[in-house]
């Protein structure tokens, strides 16, 4: 064989040699093959490889996402969108809120004539028979009510009840090939939890649009606790949320990501009137207590200890020997009270019930409010000589107590802050009381201004800033009607922590008691 025979088969070799190793990496490095590339020189549209390559760490992030979108697929043909239909006009009781604070409410459109005003929300199916959970603020005062599937079905629906005072309101539509939502547990509910909120929010512009969002916070009183003219029926429990809330969200469904409901969106934090971050939530144990009495009796039926309460503060820890803040501190007691029956004192600050932790109001009235009237329960309390447990047995909670309306207290210049709590005050005058529209016997002392920084500051309503000011009545169980009666009464002030029983003309002229530490000698 030539030189040249022998160059030529050494080269042929090396080329077909470096041809297959160039398929080989090629395949490794996932390079586009020849076919593909003469189709793209060839002028025609680049083809993109099925084969493409891959992100393998974002995995998890593929199956969260597809987890999310099998939850919603789930879970949206259990919402529904409701329309209701309300005389052009009526005027509805506004829901109590503090400022910035409202409800996300119903988005309206033009009349359909002179006599109506339509406006729209959102519910969701929690039965195959076609019962329908929404808000009471989404269908309050309505003449008809229609409610819209996510199939296109449209039905008539009846009414079957609602309670302003848990903002829940219940629905009933004939129909078949429903499919009913899980209903979760909220006490299970864990703040940074993620969750869905699926509604229609802006009306019929945007129908069940989904947004998500995690929880970030639970038991939030949007509802001023501490106001003594609320509603003591009220009970005010949301589950905080920045899943976006608009107008129309109200009465849809809040999830968990195993498409269980656990909250009724019923509120948003918003200066606008639209959604700044915070959302809030009926919470779905409480919501189902109520839908279930008014599905059994038509109504809601409350029991309750009797009392009337504030959530307790550093000063009643202090005050009750109490190693964190936390409880329910007994302000006073209404007419046959069933826990001044069972010897709870006012000041005691309730802590358990049926030996389950109580931390706040929301909290209390829950474990109470829908037990059967005349059932016995087991309240554990703290005082400042010790922990006690009472056997109270609750009783129905009556009607509402009508409002009081009374004139405006005349202002006067204050007086100079000269006692302990930082505060002016004068005594009683029959005029006074009379502005005041309390009871012709009270006696007391008014309280004329607060010194700002002073411990009553926040405590207190003082007549230089809320006409509808506070009378003290009582220190530490003595009657005060003069001021040298406070500066004795203040000596005796323990831990640093003195009570006060206080009259509020617009509480009714129910008492409430505030615990205030005292500004040191």
């Amino acid at each position: 064989m030539s030189n040249h025979t022998r160059n030529w088969l050494k080269l042929s070799v090396l080329v077909g040699l470096s041809f297959v190793l160039g398929l080989f990496f090629a395949g490794l490095l996932d390079l586009p093959h020849s076919s593909l590339a003469q189709q793209e020189g060839a002028g025609g549209p680049p083809i993109v490889p099925v084969d493409a390559p891959r992100i393998p760490s974002a995995k998890p992030l593929a199956e969260i996402s597809t987890a999310y979108a099998s939850v919603v697929e789930a879970v949206r043909p259990s919402v529904v969108f409701i329309t209701s239909e309300r005389p052009d006009g009526q005027v509805i009781a506004p829901h109590r809120l503090p400022p910035g604070f409202e409800m996300p409410k119903p988005r309206g459109r033009a009349p359909e004539s002179d006599q109506f005003e339509v406006s729209s929300g959102s519910g969701f199916i929690v039965s195959s028979d076609g019962y329908i959970i929404t808000n009471h603020h989404v269908i309050e005062g309505a003449s008809s009510v229609k409610v819209g599937l996510l199939d296109g079905r449209t039905f008539d629906a009846t009414v079957v009840g609602s309670d302003k005072d848990t903002d829940v309101g219940v629905l009933k539509i004939d129909a078949t090939g429903l499919v009913p939502a899980a209903l979760g547990s909220s006490d299970a509910v864990r703040v940074g939890e993620w969750v869905l909120a699926i509604g229609n929010p802006l009306g019929a512009d945007l129908t069940f649009s989904v947004t998500q969002g995690i929880v970030s916070a639970k038991g939030r009183g949007v509802l001023d606790r501490n106001d003594p003219t609320r509603n003591q029926r009220e009970i005010a429990d949301y589950i905080q949320t920045d899943a976006a809330i608009n107008r129309g969200n109200s009465g849809g469904p809040l999830i968990n990501v195993r498409g269980e409901v656990i909250g009724i969106n019923s509120a948003i934090a918003s200066y606008t009137g639209y959604y700044a971050g915070y959302a809030f939530a009926v919470p779905i144990d409480l919501a189902r207590n109520v839908m279930n009495q008014i599905i059994r009796h038509g109504k809601v039926v409350r029991s309750a200890l009797g009392i009337t309460v504030k959530d307790a503060d550093a000063e009643d820890a202090a005050y009750v020997g109490l190693e964190s803040v936390g409880g329910v501190r007994v302000d006073g007691f209404g007419e046959d009270s069933p826990a001044k029956r069972a010897g709870l004192l006012p000041g005691d600050v309730i802590v358990a019930v049926d030996g389950q932790p109580v931390k706040y109001t929301a909290q209390l009235q829950q474990a109470i409010a829908f037990k059967d009237p005349g059932t016995t329960v087991a309240v554990a309390v703290a005082r400042g000589t010790g922990k006690k447990e009472f056997t109270v047995r609750i009783a129905a909670i009556p009607g509402d107590p009508d409002d009081v309306a009374a004139a405006p207290v005349e202002k006067k210049a204050a007086t100079p802050n000269t006692n302990r709590l930082g505060i002016a005050v004068e005594p009683l005058t029959a005029v006074t009381v009379r502005q005041l529209g309390l009871p012709n016997n009270t006696k007391g002392l008014l309280v004329r201004s607060i010194n700002h920084g002073s411990p009553a500051e926040g405590k207190l309503f003082s007549a230089d800033r809320d006409p509808r000011a506070d009378v003290i009545t009582e220190v530490e169980g003595k009657t005060v009607r003069t001021e040298d009666d406070l500066k004795a009464a203040l000596g005796s002030a323990r831990n640093g922590v003195v009570t006060l029983l206080i009259v509020n003309p617009d509480g009714g002229g129910i008492t409430r008691l505030e615990r205030v530490r005292v500004i040191n000698k």
